[in-house]
């Protein structure tokens, strides 16, 4: 059964409801200013703060956002943060979330996290990948909604996943708890180009990204650890950046026990999405970027080759939203006890 949305009184005298306050930490990038727009927007909070990545930045407009959201984006300011919002949205890189959440965390404010600080749960992982958090807080949940929506709930921190393992994770979980997957299991994504961040670089300077595609992070890349720690298997992930402004698409290939059929990997999937606003299974129509681009839905799409015992999946999303800010919201709305719809539809 799908959620249900948020009572509203039909009483006129009755007094307005209250609005959550929410700040954003980090409200520049590309995450953070959807998160700005979602969130201005949003019928059940309020926006105290929007705050960029550093402290000593000079306040600064979002000119893209005018008359959505007018405010000033202000220097980092943890105790302004506490002071003003009880729920804290991080846009921010790693090392800097790592030290922000866990001081919100000390001073009683609920953290939704964008970046991978509090991902990893293997404490050896953890500090290959994310060195700086030194330890995982207590209450912290990583916030999958389609997944883990009873434990985000309650979560004082919610970890939002990487882009890239949302797409993977959504096509794969349901099969591997149904015992439906066998063998080594291969992602090959590509991701547009805003998934690198808004710091520029030579990777994805224009002149180097048009009319062209590249591998990257063979073996290398920190979300593969992220990707087998959820499913509890190997994984061979290869990420790719191609020239568009946003989009993930992932093609995932995997063996399957003998005898498997279309109608259980079928099955299983919508099992799994049957009451999930934001998965849309299309079957053996493969879905597209253009599909779900400047959207928080997750298009899975599959294909059996019920004689040779293989499969092939087809999860796309849009990397700013579902793999970011949108999924970001999704959490807050089933933090607050919403309908995980709210504010994104």
């Amino acid at each position: 059964m799908a959620p249900t949305a948020p009572q509203v009184s039909e009483d006129p005298a009755a007094a307005p409801p209250r609005l959550t306050r929410v700040a954003v930490a980090g409200a520049t990038g590309y995450a953070g200013q959807e998160l700005v727009r979602l969130l201005a927007r949003h019928p059940a909070v309020t926006l105290t703060a929007a705050m960029s990545s550093g402290s000593t930045s000079a306040p600064r407009p979002l000119p893209a956002l005018k008359r959505v959201w007018d405010g000033a984006v202000a220097p980092l300011d943890v105790e302004r943060l506490a002071a003003n919002a009880e729920i804290v949205f991080l846009a921010l890189p790693e090392t800097a979330s790592a030290e922000v959440g866990t001081a919100l965390l000390a001073r009683g404010v609920r953290v939704i996290d964008l970046s991978g600080a509090f991902r990893i749960r293997r404490d050896a992982d953890r500090q290959r990948w994310y060195p700086a958090t030194t330890a995982l807080p207590d209450g912290v949940v990583y916030a999958l909604p389609e997944r883990h929506a009873a434990a985000i709930r309650n979560a004082r921190l919610a970890s939002c996943p990487g882009c890239y393992p949302t797409a993977a994770l959504l096509a794969l979980e349901p099969l591997a708890a149904a015992g439906l997957l066998e063998g080594a299991i291969v992602v090959d994504a590509k991701s547009g180009i805003s998934g690198a961040g808004k710091t520029p670089s030579e990777r994805t300077h224009f002149s180097e990204n048009h009319g062209s595609v590249a591998a990257y992070a063979v073996f290398s890349h920190r979300h593969t650890a992220e990707i087998e720690q959820e499913l509890g298997t190997r994984v061979t992930f290869v990420p790719h950046l191609v020239p568009l402004d946003r989009g993930i698409l992932e093609t995932i290939y995997a063996p399957l026990p003998r005898g498997t059929t279309a109608t259980q990997i079928a099955a299983a999937l919508e099992a799994a999405y049957a009451s999930a606003p934001f998965v849309r299974l299309t079957g053996t129509d493969l879905p597209e970027i253009k599909h779900v681009a400047h959207t928080n839905f997750c298009d899975i799409g599959w294909r059996v080759d019920e004689a040779g015992g293989r499969l092939v999946l087809v999860a796309v999303l849009d990397n700013l939203l579902k793999g970011a800010a949108g999924q970001a919201v999704q959490n807050l709305n089933l933090m607050l006890g919403l309908d995980e719809r709210t504010g994104l539809l």
